[in-house]
C-alpha cells in the first residue's frame, strides 16, 4: 500500500472479463456498477459489437467504467458479425471459442500496459491463467473430487451431448480444461449464488478448491417502472395482461441463446393448447445470424387459442411481464438470470432446458420444491405436448402442485430482498480492497 493514512483505501483497477454470451456479460456489468459506485475503477473488456448493444450506463460511471473494445478474430465456420452467443447456434458454440482464445494477445498487451490490481474473469479464457496473478474465475465444474449427495446429475442425452460435442470442438480446448485452468491461477472464486439459497454448495465448492469462495449474492435487477410505461409494446402487452385473472398466466420464454427445433416447438405448442392455462409466449427467432429458417407454428394454433394466449414475436420487457399479478408460472429454459426474475416474483417454474448446464439448474430448483422439470426421453431428449400440458397444469392449477407454487412464494422472500444481496456485494468488495492492502 502506499505511503499515507493505513486505513485509506487504495482504490483499485479492476479489469472485467466475461464470456461472450449476454447472460454473462449483463451480470458482469452490474457487479462492475457496485464496483464503481465504491470508486473503483472499471476496464470492460469484450468486443465492439458486444459493447455497442450493452444498455447505456447513468453518466454517474462515466469517469469510473471504460470499455475496451477488442475485436474478435474471423475465422472459419462462425457467421459474419457474430459476437455471442446469441448469434449462432449450440452447434456453432465452439467456433465462439476458438475466435475468442485469438483475443489473447490483444488482451494480454492490454493488461500488461495497465497493470490492473485484480481481473475477474470468466471460465473460457484459461490462457489469462500464465500472465495474470490476479484472476477470478466463475464455477463450471470441479478439478478434485469430494463426496456429496445430489440429484443434480446429467440425463443421459446431456451426456451424450456433452460427448459429442467435445469430439467436434474445433477449439482444441474442453470446458472442462479452460475452466481447470482458470481455477488454478485464481486467488478466489466470485459467484452469483447466495447461503440463503445454496449454501451447501458454496461450502463444497470452497472445499474442494482450497480458495475464498465469495458469493455477489444474487444481485436481483430492479424493475424500471418510468422506462417502459409510454412504451407501446409494454402498453398493448399490459392491457392484455389486465384483462386475464390474477395468477392464472403462464409465462413462456426460452431465452434469447438457445435454439430450439421445429418440433419442438410444434409439441411446446400444443402443450400449451392442452394446458388450458393462458399464456404469454415470447418466441423469437431462432438464435445465429446464419439462420434463415422462419419461426413456424402448428396450423390454426394462433386461432385456436386466440382467446386466452398470446405469441409475442419481438422484444418483450421480461422483468415487467414478471411482475404482473396476472402472472403465475414461468416456463423456462432454466438460464440463472430468467430463474432469478421468476423467484423474485415468486413465480413457480415450469422447467423445459436445452443446455447442459441449465439442465443441472432444473434439478437443483426441482430439489427445492419450487418447481418442476417436464419429462423428457432419456436418449434423445425430446419431449411431448402431454408432457408440457401435464407439466403446466400441476404447476398452475392442480392441487397436486399448490405446495410448489406456496413455496416459490416463501422463496421470493430470499430472492427479492435487495438488502441482503447487498451485503453480498460489500463482503465481496471489502475482500479485494484488504486482500490487495495485505499484499
Amino acid at each position: 500500500m502506499a505511503n499515507g493514512d493505513e486505513n485509506t483505501t487504495k482504490k483499485l483497477h479492476i479489469v472485467m472479463f466475461p464470456w461472450l454470451a449476454f447472460g454473462h456479460i449483463i451480470p458482469f456489468l452490474e457487479l462492475s456498477k457496485f464496483l464503481a459506485l465504491k470508486g473503483h475503477k472499471i476496464s470492460f473488456i469484450s468486443t465492439p459489437r458486444n459493447i455497442d448493444r450493452l444498455p447505456k450506463i447513468p453518466s454517474e460511471f462515466s469517469n469510473s467504467i471504460t470499455f475496451v473494445k477488442i475485436p474478435l478474430p474471423k475465422i472459419d465456420g462462425l457467421p459474419k458479425d457474430a459476437e455471442a452467443t446469441m448469434d449462432i447456434t449450440s452447434e456453432e458454440m465452439t467456433y465462439l471459442k476458438k475466435a475468442m482464445d485469438g483475443m489473447e494477445n490483444e488482451v494480454t498487451n492490454f493488461l500488461e500496459n495497465n497493470c490492473p490490481d485484480w481481473i475477474i474473469q470468466d471460465f473460457a479464457q484459461y490462457w489469462l491463467a500464465p500472465i495474470s496473478t490476479r484472476l477470478v474465475g466463475g464455477f463450471f465444474g470441479s478439478t478434485k473430487m469430494d463426496p456429496f449427495e445430489t440429484k443434480a446429475t446429467y440425463r443421459l442425452h446431456e451426456a451424450r451431448w456433452m460427448v459429442e460435442s467435445s469430439q467436434k470442438n474445433v477449439s482444441g480446448v474442453s470446458d472442462m480444461y479452460r475452466n481447470g485452468v482458470t481455477i488454478e491461477g485464481a486467488d478466489a472464486i466470485i459467484i452469483r449464488h447466495c447461503h440463503e439459497f445454496e449454501g451447501q454448495w458454496l461450502k463444497l465448492l470452497e472445499d474442494l478448491h482450497h480458495m475464498p469462495v465469495l458469493p455477489t449474492g444474487l444481485m436481483p435487477p430492479i424493475v424500471e417502472s418510468s422506462s417502459h410505461e409510454k412504451n407501446e409494446s409494454w402498453i398493448s402487452i399490459k392491457e392484455w395482461l389486465d384483462e386475464k385473472p390474477k395468477g392464472s398466466v403462464v409465462y413462456v420464454a426460452l431465452g434469447s441463446e438457445v435454439t430450439v427445433g421445429q418440433n419442438e416447438i410444434n409439441e411446446l405448442a400444443r402443450g400449451l393448447e392442452l394446458s388450458g392455462s393462458p399464456f404469454f409466449w415470447v418466441l423469437r427467432k431462432s438464435s445465429g445470424l446464419g439462420s434463415i429458417d422462419p419461426i413456424v407454428l402448428p396450423d390454426g394454433f394462433e386461432e385456436r387459442t386466440k382467446d386466452r394466449g398470446i405469441v409475442w414475436k419481438s422484444w418483450a420487457p421480461q422483468l415487467k411481464i414478471l411482475s404482473h399479478e396476472s402472472v403465475g408460472g414461468f416456463l423456462t429454459h432454466c438460464g440463472w438470470s430468467s430463474i432469478i426474475e421468476g423467484l423474485m416474483f415468486g413465480h413457480s417454474l415450469i422447467m423445459l432446458p436445452f443446455l447442459v448446464d441449465q439442465g443441472l439448474n432444473a434439478r437443483i430448483i426441482e430439489d427445492k420444491g419450487v418447481g418442476i422439470e417436464v419429462p423428457r426421453n432419456e436418449e434423445d431428449g425430446s419431449y411431448t405436448s402431454n408432457s408440457v400440458a401435464n407439466s403446466v397444469k400441476l404447476v398452475m392449477v392442480k392441487n397436486d402442485g399448490k405446495l410448489i407454487r406456496e413455496k416459490a412464494k416463501e422463496l421470493s422472500s430470499i430472492f427479492s430482498n435487495k438488502e441482503l444481496h447487498d451485503k453480498y456485494i460489500e463482503n465481496l468488495i471489502n475482500f479485494l480492497e484488504d486482500y490487495k492492502k495485505s499484499q
